[in-house]
């Protein structure tokens, strides 16, 4: 049975109508959780000491797994505690500090998602002047703007979701503090909560998603003009990383944040968010690393194993 003696708290239900469930999702969430620490802070330190990958794009990438490392301490371990025992129990600071932390840095992801697009666009589409157009000032610019929309973001909406007229229970159905759980938890009239995330929900995710199509419809385009194999070959390797990764990102979060209302939608929502919050920045460093040859080069002489010559 949960604990449900502290009142200005909230319960994280979570996976606990699966108790078997939970101990597979312990073990599972923690290696994901080893594996985002590791591997993200192995891609920032290779883009700080190798000088080939002091480049925009690496640039972007570093503010990625930075974003990623933040993003998943911010709920990863307060999710451990509650999977491995039977205490759900967050208190309410916690969860306000949580849901600020999930909205701004998810905001910021949809953001930088869609300034990498651009950079790739520019790398493939207007190669002669990259180094023109996308220059160092241009590139800390986007990711400032990526930054700080969201915490604009954040501070719009965290307000108003903890001002909304919490049922007695405080049962949070979910695995972490985020608006569609705490809107589904109010017992009073929730219609400028729901407003408020719908329109949200266009700015940050449909909006930055349509702006990443675009980009990707042009570098296609310029991809099928190129005449030669290899420079074709060329061409996608710079892009299919992150393709990737932005196909898992946004399938996962428009799953969450832009599901029909059910009970059936509700539990398939959980394991789409989980899939979101704590696997994709897992997957992330591993897309880069084995699908990137700069990084591999990178990983390899830092590992001394690069078949270079060395000096005496």
């Amino acid at each position: 049975m949960v604990n449900q003696s502290s009142p200005m708290g909230f319960l994280l239900l979570g996976f606990s109508e699966h108790p078997g469930l939970e101990k597979i999702l312990f073990v599972v969430v923690l290696i994901s959780y080893l594996l985002t620490l590791g591997g993200n802070t192995l891609i920032i330190l290779l883009s700080l000491l190798d000088p080939r990958l002091h480049s925009p794009m690496y640039f972007f990438l570093r503010n990625l797994a930075f974003l990623d490392l933040c993003f998943t301490t911010s709920f990863i371990p307060q999710m451990l505690v509650n999977l491995w025992g039977p205490e759900k129990t967050i208190s309410f600071l916690g969860c306000s500090v949580q849901l600020f932390i999930f909205l701004s840095l998810g905001t910021t992801e949809c953001i930088l998602l869609a300034v990498m697009a651009f950079d790739h666009y520019v790398a493939v589409c207007q190669p002669l002047h990259y180094a023109t157009i996308v220059h160092p000032r241009l590139c800390r610019q986007l990711a400032s703007v990526a930054w700080v929309t969201g915490l604009v973001e954040s501070v719009v909406q965290t307000p108003p979701t903890l001002r909304l007229p919490f049922c007695p229970h405080r049962q949070v159905d979910d695995f972490v503090c985020e608006v569609p759980a705490l809107i589904r938890l109010s017992c009073g009239d929730t219609t400028y909560n729901e407003i408020q995330m719908a329109v949200a929900s266009v700015l940050i995710l449909v909006v930055p998603l349509s702006l990443i199509l675009v980009s990707y419809s042009a570098i296609a385009r310029a991809v099928l003009r190129i005449n030669s194999a290899n420079g074709r070959r060329k061409a996608f390797g710079t892009c299919s990383s992150h393709l990737l990764v932005v196909t898992l990102f946004y399938s996962s979060v428009i799953a969450v944040y832009l599901q029909p209302k059910s009970p059936y939608a509700q539990e398939r929502g959980k394991f789409f968010g989980l899939f979101y919050a704590v696997g994709t920045p897992s997957l992330n460093p591993l897309i880069y690393t084995l699908r990137n040859k700069e990084v591999r080069r990178a990983l390899r002489k830092l590992l001394g194993a690069d078949g270079e010559p060395r000096e005496n």
